[in-house]
């Protein structure tokens, strides 16, 4: 099968997206010039699940789940786990003895055939969704943790030559130690990986879903090596152990190329280091599928369409604030604008836009590319954070004098961002006149779908917890309780999803801004015109079955 054949089935069936929603040119047309580099789903209107079940149909394959997959007798021995992961497919025997091999993309004929000449065995092609594929590879592939050898030990340098430190960092152990553990923090989604020696132990945690999980640590006597080798990789200092130091590098796994940030601080026992992980190329999520409320979606679209203004995205760092910035771009971007962007970093490559990123060594910050924007005939500007009085001045004068301007700003809700402007010396007045909507927002995490617990609360159980009052449930109601299973590595929970609060500046609200405006006198404004907080967003999203009342209290207790 031919895959321009799919994607014309695909085609008439009309499951593709649309070119306006493609930022130039429709699916059709991105999947046969860039096909197979491109998201096949992320292209189509079809769920992942719903994807595999049509192109097994297509094909005339059988379509197996997750279930089978995990359970089944591994037989790939003779393959690497490196191509098994790369390529996406895990060969397998059958209740029959029989060898099948599931695989995502099941048109690449000839990673088949070298599956089969490699393994000396004729194999019945099968279809699984991508993600049903690594967590059966993970579980498939799984090894012991890693533990102290002898070549190990001598790695361990005893002084802070330079050479030394570097062979030390170019050894096989550590090199395949660190490997591992970038290895593991992209197969588990991990947005963090945390390194850090604590006396007469390694330490290593990664964040998942926003919380910390510590996994199997290589021995104390590689930490120096590990250590020296994040920082050959991003163009540091390796002899500089008293300073702190941050980088990037670059790197692929699993055919996914990953932006590694990393940052050292020296502590009492050596050096920690951590390390962001960003996806190049990952799935683009639309405005549609943040997490939006009808209502918060309406008011953020109506802003968006607003010929200039200004729109801020608060929360603390990892609330998702880049990805909703990204989304609302998304929609107003087309020929007839010129959209710029200054961002630290570029996380998601929007076609048809200009970004920048910022580059403090050579004096482009975002207060310098903002005035250099201005001279540039933007009609929308994106400042991926006001850090400064300086870059907010601008932002605000670039939004009265005819730009759109979208930008970030860290405070915990959404009204706090006028007084927080108002602290960095901005005008009252001004604010109200450019300013056009504000986004709060928090990321929850999703409760698993194969291992939820539905749980009916009673007249009991709600009297006796003040929380649940609070929050207004009532007994009767049906919230969501957290189980685990291998799919969500037994936390319960998988994936992400936007809790919001929109706030709309309206004539009331514009006149309650004032030089003493108190944040939570204008947040019960706001609530007049309409406004959900986003306490409120959060237990109707655990009405919905998406989240638990804890997950909403861990977030959003403070606000």
């Amino acid at each position: 099968m031919h895959q321009a054949d799919f994607i014309d089935h695909l085609a008439r069936k009309g499951a593709l997206r649309d070119a306006d929603s493609l930022n130039g040119g429709g699916a059709q047309a991105r999947l046969r010039d860039a096909f197979p580099e491109v998201d096949w789903v992320g292209l189509t209107k079809l769920t992942a699940s719903a994807f595999a079940d049509e192109l097994a149909a297509f094909l005339g394959c059988a379509r197996v789940q997750r279930k089978e997959l995990t359970g089944s007798l591994f037989a790939g021995l003779p393959l690497s786990p490196r191509f098994l992961r790369e390529e996406r497919l895990l060969p397998y025997e059958n209740a029959a003895g029989e060898l099948m091999l599931a695989i995502a993309r099941p048109t690449d004929l000839d990673t088949v055939r070298a599956v089969e000449i490699a393994l000396k065995r004729s194999a019945t092609m099968v279809v699984a969704t991508t993600e049903d594929l690594e967590t059966a590879l993970a579980t498939q592939l799984a090894t012991e943790p890693t533990s102290a050898t002898a070549s190990a030990e001598t790695a361990a340098a005893s002084d802070e030559d330079l050479d030394d430190l570097r062979d030390l960092a170019r050894g096989a152990p550590v090199v395949r130690a660190l490997d591992e553990l970038l290895r593991l923090a992209v197969e588990q989604r991990a947005t963090d990986l945390h390194i850090e020696p604590f006396g007469g132990a390694l330490q290593v945690r990664l964040r998942i879903d926003g919380l910390l999980k510590a996994v199997p640590a290589p021995p104390i006597s590689m930490a120096r090596g590990l250590l020296s080798r994040l920082k050959i990789m991003a163009g540091l200092n390796i002899t500089e152990r008293r300073l702190p130091q941050d980088g990037r590098a670059r790197i692929v796994v699993g055919g996914v190329e990953i932006d590694l940030r990393i940052a050292t601080m020296p502590n009492m026992h050596g050096e920690s280091a951590v390390v962001r992980l960003l996806r190049k190329g990952s799935g683009f999520v639309t405005l549609d599928q943040v997490g939006l409320s009808g209502r918060d979606d309406a008011a953020l679209r109506a802003a968006l369409r607003s010929p200039f203004g200004m729109i801020i995205v608060t929360g603390p760092t990892g609330s998702g604030k880049t990805t909703t910035l990204a989304a609302s771009l998304a929609v107003i971007n087309d020929t007839t604008r010129k959209i710029l962007t200054i961002e630290d970093p570029i996380e998601y490559h929007i076609p048809g836009i200009n970004q920048t990123q910022i580059h403090p060594a050579i004096g482009l910050t975002f207060a310098a590319a903002l005035r250099s924007f201005l001279r540039q005939d933007p009609d929308v500007i994106m400042v991926g954070e006001m850090r400064d009085a300086e870059t907010a001045h601008i932002g605000v004068h670039a939004a009265l004098t005819g730009h759109l301007v979208l930008t970030t700003l860290h405070t915990n809700t959404a009204a706090g961002a006028v007084t927080r402007l108002i602290d960095m010396g901005v005008e009252s007045f001004l604010l109200a006149s450019s300013v056009r909507a504000i986004v709060g927002q928090r990321l929850a995490r999703v409760l698993c779908e194969h291992c939820k617990e539905p749980h009916k609360l009673s007249a009991a159980e709600v009297a006796s917890d003040e929380r649940y009052a609070a929050l207004g449930l009532r007994g009767g109601e049906t919230v969501y309780d957290a189980r685990g299973c291998e799919w969500c590595g037994s936390s319960g929970f998988r994936g992400r999803r936007g809790v919001f609060e929109v706030l709309e500046i309206t004539p009331s609200v514009r006149k309650a801004i004032g030089p003493r405006t108190d944040a939570t006198e204008l947040e019960q404004v706001a609530r007049s015109e309409g406004m959900a907080t986003m306490t409120e967003d959060g237990i109707a999203k655990c009405r919905a079955g998406l989240t638990t009342v804890d997950e909403v209290l861990r977030l959003t207790a403070s606000v």
